[in-house]
């Protein structure tokens, strides 16, 4: 069987602007760009997760957030569950921090990347939401 990964998404979103990452090469679904945030650990809230995932991949301290959905996808050879929030209160600017390329664009600038099947759905929602 094979395991569920349980994973806190931040929609970073300034204005009309979402901050995008885009994932390294040597990793699962390497090379397309993603919503940041990680794996939710054992004994920790998503909200936890979602917070210690944004100071520690993209530098910025979460102050709030909304919750946008909740995803379950199989890729094969991983699943995942996404638990995604909107983040539009926060402090810092964010920056890469583990070397990975990043960027704020528009939901019209999306349709030029590449991203994971599961952020998909995702970005339906967005549009549904901000357009």
């Amino acid at each position: 069987m094979t395991k569920i990964v349980h994973v806190a998404v931040g929609v970073i979103k300034l204005e009309n602007k979402f901050f995008l990452t885009k994932r390294l090469m040597d990793s699962h679904q390497g090379g397309l760009w993603e919503f940041p945030g990680g794996k939710v650990e054992k004994n920790e809230t998503v909200h936890q997760a979602l917070h210690r995932e944004l100071k520690e991949e993209v530098s910025i301290d979460t102050l709030s957030c909304t919750s946008l959905m909740q995803i379950s996808h199989d890729y094969g050879d991983k699943k995942v569950l996404l638990d995604v929030f909107v983040v539009d209160n926060f402090t810092g600017e964010p920056l890469p921090l583990e070397g990975q390329e990043s960027g704020w664009f528009t939901l019209a600038e999306f349709d030029a990347l590449n991203f994971p099947a599961a952020n998909q759905t995702i970005i339906e929602k967005l549009h549904k939401t901000y357009q």
